[in-house]
């Protein structure tokens, strides 16, 4: 058995692991991120917020790569991927947030088990908001349109041309009879258990879904869509689509993308019904809800929107800058209180010391208006926010 460094990871824990195949290897790698954050309009006196991040540009992770050559142009690979707290040194959640195993070879690449969303893929593949870093961990209102981003239980065939130049791929995840039949047979008690509930779900539970998205990029170009539908375990549809495109040219990065969330709730016609659709709420409400995943209460909308635009510039070949704005839109409140609309702003710099190490300054704002329950969160009832935050990464 040997083991070397890999050319392309020259530091000492990225290491290849070799025993009988050359090019078979295992790979540790991470990335540790710890960011000082201040915010206002926090809590319910509505005061500034200073706090310490585990991840400002990129939450801390770790993981472990492993490829096996079989020959004949194919491999198997297995990915494992941990989330972290870099500031207080705790698991952000009690499991792998990605871990798959599949098989590549001439014809495409099949992988299952817990796994990036088609949705995920193509914007961060195709139209990510920053060109050195897909989004920014600290303020991302794109990723709320992404309905969860990971989605367990999860086959995916992905495939490409020869040159790349076409990218695609496919996905379904199987729900595995997470319903809320258990719950719906101990009401009215049972209710009181609906958080419970929610929080196991979207702690790795299953769900289904299907879709899939196809990229085209050349000469600088970039262009790719994506559709996915998800059931959620009440039985509502979700419908998630986005379109997007960018362009780079010299130390220029242009880009600009739409995403659609449509909720399919059933008409209430029975106490059972309405329970189910207040348990797909909730679920659908952590992915719309906070100021770092689409930015504003959902209250009873069923359908969200947003449109994205934004601009990087390399200065040097250490500092690169970069600006995004974001205009959101919700709607199918039958009260109206939920209907409006959001404005998010966030401009950084990021200066590198190094290819693994970088700082960064980033300074966020968020305004929405519209209906009496649109607020950032219930317990301040702030309509507006800005953010202050500085940080350091080192990838390894």
């Amino acid at each position: 058995m040997s083991r070397s460094c890999s050319p392309s990871e020259p530091s000492s824990f990225a290491c290849a692991q070799t025993a009988s195949a050359p090019t078979s290897s295992v790979q540790l790698w991470g990335i540790v991120d710890v960011a000082y954050r201040h915010t206002n309009n926090e809590g319910a006196g509505k005061d500034g917020l200073s706090k310490m991040i585990g991840g400002g540009m990129s939450q801390s992770r770790w993981g472990i790569n492993v490829d096996e050559d079989l020959g004949g142009g194919s491999k198997a690979l297995v990915v494992l991927e941990n989330r972290l707290n870099a500031d207080d040194g705790s698991v952000s959640t009690p499991f792998f947030q990605l871990s798959y195993v599949g098989l590549q070879g001439p014809y495409g690449r099949l992988t299952a088990g817990r796994q990036w969303n088609v949705l995920f893929d193509v914007v961060t593949s195709t139209y990510a908001s920053f060109p050195y870093s897909p989004y920014m961990e600290a303020y991302k209102p794109e990723l709320g349109m992404a309905v969860g981003a990971r989605t367990s239980n999860m086959l995916k065939y992905t495939f490409a041309t020869p040159d790349r130049s076409f990218v695609g791929s496919l996905q379904y995840s199987f729900d595995e009879n997470n319903d809320t039949k258990a719950l719906e047979a101990g009401l009215p008690a049972s209710a009181a258990q609906v958080p419970a509930y929610v929080g196991s779900t979207l702690g790795g539970g299953a769900w289904q879904t299907a879709g899939g998205y196809l990229r085209y990029a050349a000469n600088g170009f970039a262009l790719g869509g994506g559709y996915m539908r998800t059931t959620l375990p009440g039985g509502t549809d979700v419908d998630a689509w986005t379109l997007g495109g960018s362009y780079r040219t010299g130390p220029w990065y242009f880009n600009t993308g739409y995403g659609l969330n449509k909720a399919k709730y059933e008409t209430v016609t029975s106490t059972i019904q309405g329970f189910r659709n207040t348990v797909d709420r909730a679920i659908l409400g952590q992915f719309w809800a906070g100021q770092t995943n689409g930015g504003f209460q959902p209250g009873d909308a069923d359908k969200r929107q947003l449109f994205k635009v934004g601009v990087g510039y390399q200065l040097t070949p250490q500092l690169n800058l970069g600006a995004h704005y974001f205009r959101g839109k919700q709607s199918g409140s039958a009260s109206g209180a939920s209907n409006g609309k959001a404005n998010f702003y966030v401009a950084v710099a990021d200066y590198a010391f190094s290819k693994r190490t970088d700082a960064y300054f980033g300074v966020d704002h968020t305004s929405i208006s519209g209906g009496t329950a649109l607020v950032l969160d219930t317990a301040s009832g702030a309509r507006s926010r800005t953010g202050i935050t500085a940080g350091i990464r080192h990838r390894f």
